[in-house]
């Protein structure tokens, strides 16, 4: 696992608590960690691998000024490497082999010379040591009493394009060290995880007569057909319950947003509007936001479910597109160059609806499909720059950009 890009946002902290305002934080404040490896039974190729991606996790937790230096040291070793000494801290790990050659790790957190945690991991397979890793960084920031960093051990699922009207739906940790095709062949896009445990999606195939939504039951590898619609058909996002949809469809000629009750397969039609509402997202129980081009331009609106009232949401920028919200937060996609000539620029700004602050969140290349974690500390994005396509990571709380960068193809879409 690679990080290819870092970058920290500095400006004036001038309102505590609201994530649309950055906040100032200093490098050489964090306390420092490095790490020592007790490894066994494995060969240095693979112990780097599992090195690197515990270095690329901590570096994701944002609270300490990681060591990147490989270091080697017995686990039982009564005192720190002398290199390591006047470091706030030493995360010790052991790799072994178990049962079925599965793979363990022990882990000592050594502050002070004291040991202050410890913890042992076990998976069946080596190939999925990047899980064991997002464990280990998962815990100590639960030990050092920081908010919870949950999305870190949830799973990812992208469309990822590879051919003309080709694509491959894709199982993936959150850095895409880890991968798993579990669809392969035709043009499937759109894939969103059907409930919180992650073990059911719905995507949209354009390989049949009508675009239509289908079901995966990932336990039994089930495929159901769900809905179809002439034009278009999109599940943009699933109630918390898992038992209504949002959907996109067109079955009027122009795209508008749907409800679908889950257990009654039955649809509500929610917006009817002569041009384009699509990206709808809930927000809250009784409401959702979605992109609409009633302005004569995109932007982002929000529609109460209970009645016909519509509000717009953002004042900034002329064309606003892709959008998530958890509680009083929205960010979305805005075209920050409009040239004819030249590749446009889309960042993500965040705003919040008590103030009138907007925050930029990214600086270049084209930042699109934002998702806000389920607790709001990250939010997920798509960036494609210079030929390459990635997924990043955006810590609001430390003002910190990580970029993972896909080795092949281009991902249209995806979901955690």
């Amino acid at each position: 696992m690679k990080i290819l890009f870092s970058l920290l946002f500095t400006f004036a902290l001038l309102f505590a608590g609201d994530a649309t305002i950055e906040v100032i934080k200093k490098v050489d404040t964090l306390p420092s960690i490095t790490i020592e490896d007790a490894s066994i039974n494995y060969n240095e190729t693979f112990k780097l691998q599992f090195f690197k991606s515990l270095v690329a996790d901590l570096n994701v937790l944002s609270i300490f000024n990681v060591d990147r230096h490989y270091r080697i040291l017995k686990f039982d070793a009564s005192s720190v490497l002398v290199e390591n000494k006047d470091m706030n801290y030493v995360l010790r790990y052991k790799m072994f082999k178990g049962d079925n050659d599965g793979l363990n790790v022990e882990i000592k957190l050594i502050h002070d010379d004291k040991n202050v945690f410890s913890k042992s991991y076990k998976v069946g397979r080596q190939d999925v040591y990047m899980f064991i890793s997002h464990a280990i960084a998962y815990d100590i920031n639960e030990f050092m009493g920081e908010p919870s960093v949950a999305w870190m051990k949830r799973k990812v699922i992208f469309s990822r394009i590879v051919g003309p009207k080709k694509t491959e739906i894709i199982i993936s940790d959150y850095s895409l060290a880890y991968q798993h095709i579990i669809i392969k062949g035709g043009f499937n896009i759109f894939p969103k995880w059907a409930n919180y445990e992650q073990n059911t999606f719905y995507y949209t195939t354009l390989d049949t007569i009508k675009p239509t939504l289908k079901k995966v039951d990932m336990k039994t590898l089930k495929v159901s057909s769900i809905i179809s619609s002439d034009g278009m058909m999109i599940c943009s996002d699933v109630s918390g319950d898992g038992k209504t949809l949002l959907l996109t469809m067109a079955k009027e000629g122009q795209p508008d947003i749907y409800t679908y009750d889950v257990n009654t397969h039955k649809y509500k039609r929610e917006t009817s509007y002569r041009g384009i509402d699509v990206d709808a997202q809930f927000m809250g129980k009784n409401k959702f936001i979605f992109i609409s081009s009633r302005l004569g331009y995109p932007n982002v609106f929000s529609k109460n479910l209970k009645t016909k009232e519509i509000e717009q949401m953002v004042y900034y920028g002329r064309s606003n597109s892709a959008c998530s919200s958890n509680g009083e937060y929205i960010v979305y996609k805005a075209r920050e160059t409009s040239n004819a000539f030249e590749r446009n620029t889309f960042n993500l700004h965040l705003i919040s609806m008590k103030t009138d602050f907007i925050r930029r969140l990214t600086a270049t290349g084209v930042n699109e499909f934002p998702r806000f974690s389920k607790d709001g500390d990250a939010i997920l994005f798509i960036k494609n720059y210079k030929n390459q396509s990635s997924i990043g990571i955006i810590r609001l709380k430390h003002n910190k950009n990580y970029l993972f960068p896909l080795k092949y193809g281009k991902v249209q879409s995806m979901d955690w």
